[in-house]
């Protein structure tokens, strides 16, 4: 506690404190705290300020007891002069501190903060690769992602995609990417391309599961056509959701035949 008397005690139990702070805001988990801690060390700040303006007045105040240990009053008068001027300078940039730091504080005032996004993982929905990828290729090349994706959203089977996913381990951290894919994203899908090694795969952002993912982000899942990664065949060879825009492009390269 405060003794507001003894200058020194009440010194060391400002270094303590700041110390604790110092600790406390190595990681600061919720930022709501932030904008009341600028406050109260602006008011620090100012109370800083002070003190050094008036340590630096008693030095002043006693200069004519000041000596060196040698007995040197000269020598120590002028010692207490150079010590008060330093403390002083050293209150004046306190102030120049305040004034940032009250800069600070306004555009802090104005941050109002969004709840933190509840976890989440991703899941494999489709992956195509060779001449499969290619109409894909095709209409990104044509028409961009966003229809890609809206193509790609045709193999997503709500819980069943999940469920396969989790059986098969097509689980990640983040939407799988290798440094070789290009990668869009759109509402709580991500696409992953490669142009050069001929491969296409859509990813769905899921709320985390319990189970840990078991797949790292680079590795892109394999499917042997089976299962709920490849939709359903028309007669003619072609997928129940190719939109015809790309069972144009697919018909004009020969894919089908």
């Amino acid at each position: 506690m405060p003794t507001f008397n003894d200058p020194n005690a009440d010194a060391r139990e400002s270094a303590e404190a700041l110390r604790g702070l110092a600790h406390a805001s190595q990681r600061v988990e919720d930022p709501e705290v932030l904008y009341p801690v600028i406050g109260e060390l602006m008011a620090t700040t100012r109370n800083l300020s002070q003190v050094l303006d008036q340590l630096g007045r008693a030095y002043q105040r006693h200069t004519a007891r000041a000596t060196t240990d040698a007995g040197d009053r000269e020598t120590g008068s002028r010692f207490t002069f150079e010590a008060a001027a330093a403390l002083q300078e050293a209150s004046a940039r306190l102030r120049q501190a305040d004034t940032v730091l009250d800069r600070a504080s306004n555009r802090a005032a104005r941050i109002a903060w969004q709840p933190e996004d509840a976890p989440h993982r991703w899941v494999s929905v489709v992956f195509l690769q060779g001449e499969e990828a290619e109409p894909v290729m095709e209409i990104i090349d044509r028409q961009g992602t966003d229809p890609a994706i809206e193509y790609l959203a045709g193999w997503d089977h709500g819980e069943d995609t999940i469920a396969d996913a989790m059986e098969n381990g097509y689980v990640y951290d983040a939407a799988p990417q290798t440094p070789a894919d290009r990668l869009a994203t759109r509402d709580d899908y991500a696409l992953t391309y490669s142009p050069d090694l001929g491969y296409v795969g859509l990813a769905r952002r899921i709320d985390a599961p319990d189970p840990e993912p078991s797949a790292q982000p680079g590795e892109h899942p394999v499917h042997d056509g089976a299962g709920r990664h490849r939709g359903p065949r028309r007669a003619d060879g072609a997928s129940w959701f190719l939109p015809d825009a790309i069972a144009e492009v697919a018909e004009e390269r020969g894919l089908y035949r």
